[in-house]
């Protein structure tokens, strides 16, 4: 887990959004946050691995999972999904 992944669950949360990675990239960039396209497509494989978002269609849309919301609202630690539990 990374600081960039807090920052896109967030986002994701926050504005109840589901997207592809390129309109996740672009909305995070124009509301501030230096983040590159490269590294916010890494950055949902990752959040994919550890179930904290779940993609919505064959499109690659993606939102947050239950335990990704678990996760943020301080439901879930991070050792705990290091552990794969």
């Amino acid at each position: 887990m990374s600081l960039k992944d807090g920052l896109i669950l967030e986002f994701l949360e926050e504005h109840d959004l589901e997207l592809p990675a390129k309109p996740l990239y672009r909305n995070l960039n124009r509301h501030g946050h230096e983040i590159g396209y490269s590294t916010v497509r890494q950055r949902l494989r990752e959040l994919e691995k550890y179930g904290l978002i779940e993609k919505v269609d064959d499109a690659g849309y993606y939102q947050v999972s239950s335990k990704g919301q678990a996760y943020l609202e301080g439901k879930l630690e991070l050792s705990d999904l290091e552990q794969g539990s």
